[in-house]
């Protein structure tokens, strides 16, 4: 073989990362990316934009009582005459602050839970699973309800109540990883040189099972912001002067026959807004699925 038919070094194309391979697969997805730029804009127009507004949450004009969108109030204003377009977006900021903190709840509970189950195993693994099981038959919504009825109504509450009842599926997925790479020969090395459990599983383990984690975490966002518009619906939400996108659509629902907008606007915001958590995180789940790659 000749020195010529060699291939140069710099002539060979460049390997990838596994996040650089599932950030190429995630921006083909064009439905995924447009959802995130759209779902990005929704949170800065809700944390920015009642800054920029005029009127002010807890305003009330009762002379005007229920307008229509005009040039005054875009979005209209409602039966107490407060501006409905700042109680939208600082509805936002409460149904999306309830979705992010509820699944941050769920998320640290479920993860060292199902981590710690799946890395021992045997029996604590089986007690332990059996006690997901249990409370997966019991109704979420009675439980988040008998929790804020017995503990009383506050917005901390609120994100722990929801959290509390969030994490039975993040503990499967955590447990069905960690079972997995448990077996591999880095955790066995990590055990020949001393190293706690405790330090292999957080340390060693649960990274190499995050991508699950983030797809799924993504789902859990709208899941809960459905579940608090469900509390709002029943009137164990967010207590008035605040609001959330939830309480906006019980109160437009009551008087949508007169004044349509008062649903109308709150309700396209929230589908929007789940709409895009959901082809987000089906996006995330493609691109990071390795079989996907596989044309």
């Amino acid at each position: 073989m000749s020195a010529s038919s060699l291939t140069p070094l710099a002539a060979l194309p460049r390997g990838r990362s596994l996040r650089q391979d599932a950030w190429a697969r995630l921006r083909k997805n064009r439905l995924a990316m447009v959802c995130g730029v759209v779902l990005a804009g929704v949170v800065l127009l809700c944390y920015g934009g009642p800054l920029f507004c005029s009127y002010r949450i807890e305003a009330q004009n009762l002379d005007m009582g229920a307008t229509p969108p005009s040039a005054q109030h875009w979005f209209g204003t409602d039966e107490a005459g407060r501006d409905l377009l700042v109680r939208v977006l600082t509805g936002g900021q409460v149904s999306l602050n309830v979705g992010a903190l509820a699944t941050l709840v769920s998320l640290i509970i479920g993860v060292a839970y199902g981590a710690t189950a799946g890395y021992l195993g045997g029996r604590v693994d089986s007690v332990m699973m059996r006690v997901v099981d249990v409370l997966y038959s019991l109704p979420f919504m009675v439980f988040v309800i008998l929790l804020t009825v017995a503990f009383g109504r506050s917005m901390m509450l609120l994100y722990l109540a929801i959290g509390a009842v969030e994490w039975l599926t993040m503990a499967r997925i955590v447990r069905a990883g960690v079972q997995a790479q448990a077996r591999q020969e880095f955790v066995e090395a990590a055990r020949s040189l001393g190293l706690s459990d405790a330090r292999i599983i957080f340390r060693h383990i649960v990274p190499n099972v995050l991508g699950p984690v983030i797809v799924y975490t993504t789902l859990t966002v709208p899941a809960v912001m459905l579940l608090e518009a469900a509390l709002s619906f029943l009137g164990l939400g967010v207590q008035p002067p605040q609001s959330s996108w939830g309480s906006l659509i019980d109160q437009g629902a009551k008087s949508m026959e007169t004044y349509p907008w008062l649903l109308a606007i709150p309700a396209a915001f929230f589908s929007l807004t789940l709409f895009c958590f959901n082809f987000v995180g089906d996006g995330l789940r493609d691109a990071i699925d390795v079989k996907s790659s596989k044309d």
